[in-house]
């Protein structure tokens, strides 16, 4: 379940729907004319008649300098109130670039001086009797960034009250939209049941002509029912969406809550509307080169790397995720056996245009037998992969090298190690595996190496850093070794074992409050370890410190 993607900040179901922006959702007025015709009237009113008899002067040599323009009377009640709601629009889009910058604390404060300065206009119009042309856009816009920034402070309340001014108003156009984001408040807020209703009140106000708009709020509706427990409602809605306009996320949740209820075949159902989901992504034949002419091919490089490719890899990448997720989740559920339910999944893999994850799961298949310690049905799956294509084949050899390692067969791992890496010299899991058969050969600068270039491909794999720490220990180079393990740390924070070769390495180098200082981090994360205790124990001793190597043997009593 933790997969469900809700309607939080940082993944937004309505793919930037949500949460109005004013610069985006607003009408902002402004008061000033059109330079351009007002340049034309004023061509217009410079048309010169030439009494008969005259001489035409083409230059206009003998006419004198041109009278200077009128200028406005800013003096004048209109001219002021048009410059106070300049400075209104200035200020909402001051809000605006400050909240994209980073800085919610102060579009929040434009926000609440450009709705001063608003109201200051109104009152404005009112005193010098031009009520009836108060600029309800100019409003609008206020009202609506402002409710965007107390809700971006998570100033909830003022965030819905504003809203409500906006909702109320029927002068407004379209505010029945605006019941979304007070919908996304509620949910915020975990008040689950008032959420739904807001949902419900914004799609009686939406017509059906907006069917996307009307789509992605239901998806937010599934989303709530599902959280709220009430799967048979979330399912309801998410079968709906898959009819009318199928995604890959009402997809992937609407396997879960048939998981949820047990459901086989609607785990099955669900996890077919899945796979049929029409990513919408052209083929990638495209992007490969099919001539020798060079500008061509730089055209073609330079798409392969444009935003829109990215965002093509990025979709599809995501589809493959939450497909492999479901099919691991629902293999053991849908069948007597979970090796049955991978079939099946695989079997509808294979006949869809996600055919390429077949072989994934097949591997997931065999690491699954893996976890269950059955050695012998994950050998024989990962065997039958030795003829694929290259990463199909590397990545099965990689997982029989691991194997084979854990029984101590260490010439069979070497031997798939070398396999793998054949297969993709680029896989980190391999060369860690290749430095694992040379490192229990104690070959410690030969291991080191394949340690290093794994963490070369990969700068996170943690296996290989670990292993290289373990290496530079034989190798007596104390201080690298160190370095190793300190890195290692700043990924793994809360590591037992890494904070205990810290320890053990700096007690080697003679540090012992340092040592001392690591194994009490190590006492926050594992208390009651006897060993970790009297270590302890030996080292206060070893420091002279008698009274607390005494209280930790006595913790190790205990």
């Amino acid at each position: 379940m933790e997969n469900v993607h809700l309607a939080v900040e940082d993944e937004d179901l309505y793919s930037g729907y949500n949460d109005f922006n004013s610069t985006f959702f607003t009408e902002v007025s402004f008061p000033h004319c059109n330079r351009a015709s007002y340049l034309m009237n004023l061509l217009v009113q410079c048309w010169i008649f030439f009494p008969s008899g005259s001489t035409f002067d083409t230059l206009g040599q003998h006419r004198g300098p041109a009278p200077p323009l009128e200028g406005k009377n800013e003096d004048a009640p209109e001219e002021k109130i048009k410059i106070m709601e300049k400075k209104v629009n200035d200020l909402i889009e001051e809000s605006c670039m400050a909240y994209s910058s980073g800085t919610s604390q102060l579009a929040l404060e434009k926000a609440k001086e450009a709705r001063r300065k608003e109201q200051a206009v109104v009152r404005q119009r009112e005193q010098s009797g031009t009520a009836d042309h108060i600029n309800l856009d100019l409003t609008y816009s206020v009202l609506l960034n402002l409710a965007n920034q107390y809700e971006h402070n998570e100033m909830y309340p003022e965030a819905l009250n504003t809203y409500q001014v906006i909702v109320k108003n029927k002068m407004f156009n379209n505010p029945g939209r605006l019941k979304v984001n007070m919908g996304n408040i509620y949910f915020q807020q975990k008040n689950y049941p008032k959420a739904i209703k807001f949902y419900r009140m914004a799609l009686d106000q939406i017509s059906n002509a907006h069917k996307e708009m009307r789509i992605k709020i239901m998806q937010n509706i599934g989303v709530v029912f599902l959280r709220m427990g009430q799967y048979s409602d979330a399912i309801t809605s998410f079968e709906h969406i898959m009819r009318e306009s199928p995604n890959i996320t009402t997809g992937y949740n609407l396997v879960l809550c048939n998981y949820a209820t047990g459901d086989r075949e609607g785990m099955k159902k669900a996890f077919q509307m899945l796979i049929s989901v029409p990513l919408g992504i052209d083929d990638e034949d495209k992007y490969i080169p099919a001539t020798d002419d060079s500008s061509t091919n730089m055209v073609i490089d330079a798409i392969k790397n444009d935003k829109l490719y990215q965002m093509e890899r990025d979709k599809k990448a995501q589809a493959e995720k939450y497909i492999m997720t479901a099919a691991k989740l629902i293999a053991p559920a849908i069948e007597t056996s979970f090796a049955s339910g991978f079939d099946w999944c695989v079997d509808m893999v294979k006949a869809s245009q996600y055919v390429e994850l077949a072989n994934d799961l097949e591997i997931n298949k065999a690491i699954t037998y893996l976890r269950q310690k059955d050695f012998n049905q994950a050998v024989e799956t990962l065997k039958t992969f030795e003829k694929k294509d290259s990463r199909v084949k590397s990545v099965a050899a990689t997982n029989l090298s691991f194997i084979y390692f854990l029984e101590k067969d260490y010439d069979q791992a070497d031997r798939y190690a070398d396999l793998a890496m054949n297969a993709n010299r680029y896989n980190p899991a391999a060369l860690v595996n290749k430095g694992n058969t040379v490192f229990v050969k104690q070959d410690y600068e030969k291991a080191a190496e394949f340690f290093k270039e794994a963490l070369k491909n990969d700068s996170s794999c943690t296996e290989g850093l670990y292993n290289l720490g373990l290496t530079y220990k034989r190798l007596n180079r104390l201080e690298d070794a160190l370095d190793c393990f300190l890195k290692l740390n700043a990924i793994l924070r809360n590591s037992d074992q890494v904070m205990c070769q810290i320890a053990d390495l700096y007690e080697q180098l003679g540090d012992l409050q340092q040592a001392i200082e690591w194994l009490m981090q190590v006492i926050s994360v594992t208390p009651t370890d006897p060993h970790i205790l009297a270590k302890l124990g030996k080292l206060h001793n070893d420091e002279g410190e008698k009274s607390q190597a005494l209280h930790y043997y006595s913790e190790v009593e205990t």
